[in-house]
């Protein structure tokens, strides 16, 4: 499925029914099949899952699109509304984690209760060996950063710290498929570089956000890769504090992409705290 919003077409997927309502949001050069071994999970549920402008999406964005980080939490926030979401339970890893504390911090109002995953937080912005690469990589042209993303089609590149090596011990298939708009089209590469000079313009975006997190008094689950690299378990423990209702759980045998390492324990912790 695709939507048209004021940043461009969105596509995603939506499993429908009348249960709960999921919104699951993915992180940076990703796409929403990160989420795919979750949703088969979670029966009886409704999942959306948008593919949102971080790199891995398919259709390029307007021209004038708003691609900070900020600009796509408001980009989410229109799905919402679009598709009249309501009551929902927005799920969010990774980059996916720090959208999902933007819009916690506006209080959105059909955002009832969330979750997140082993995600950018604080001062951890850019992550890890990764996202401070990706960021450096973001200061290249979009033809010279598509010429340095081409190595990334060698298995023992993207297993390196550098790239998803640190981040999924199990998704390299996954991931693998991520980088295909990318790799072979302009637009994506021009949206992907705008994106990440976006974001590395406003490397305190996240500590401001952290600032405004105890007024979320809804319900909050923490769940962090015991393994993390990338993420700080610290910081994990950070967020649960800051949340008036939020809970705090450990996941062992995984690093920072839960969904990919560990999908089942993830989308039963998913269905227990939505169901509760």
């Amino acid at each position: 499925m695709e939507i048209a919003l004021g940043a461009g077409t969105v596509e995603y997927t939506d499993t429908g029914g009348p249960g709960p309502v999921l919104v699951f949001v993915h992180g940076l050069l990703m796409d929403g099949t990160l989420w795919d071994g979750v949703t088969a999970s979670l029966t009886g549920y409704r999942c959306v899952v948008p593919t949102l402008p971080l790199g891995a999406h398919r259709q390029p964005m307007r021209e004038d699109a708003d691609l900070s980080l900020p600009g796509i939490a408001v980009l989410l926030a229109e799905l919402l509304e679009r598709l009249d979401l309501r009551e929902v339970t927005l799920v969010g890893v990774d980059t996916g984690g720090a959208l999902v504390q933007l819009l916690m911090a506006t209080g959105d109002a059909r955002v009832s209760r969330v979750v997140l995953g082993s995600c950018d937080a604080f001062d951890n912005f850019p992550p890890g060996l990764t996202g401070k690469t990706l960021f450096l990589t973001g200061k290249l042209s979009p033809g010279l950063f598509g010429l340095f993303m081409q190595q990334m089609r060698v298995r023992a590149v993207r297993r390196l710290p550098i790239a998803f090596g640190w981040l999924t011990k199990r998704g390299d298939a996954v991931s693998a498929a991520w980088l295909r708009p990318l790799l072979s089209q302009a637009g994506v590469r021009r949206d992907t570089v705008r994106a990440l000079r976006a974001f590395a313009a406003d490397p305190g975006v996240l500590q401001e956000v952290a600032e405004r997190l105890p007024g979320f008094d809804r319900p909050a689950l923490v769940v962090w890769a015991g393994e993390d690299r990338v993420m700080p378990l610290e910081h994990g423990k950070r967020l649960t504090a800051l949340l008036p209702k939020g809970k705090l759980v450990e996941v062992e045998d995984s690093y920072t992409l839960l969904p990919l390492d560990q999908p089942v324990e993830f989308a039963r912790l998913v269905g227990e705290f939505t169901a509760g």
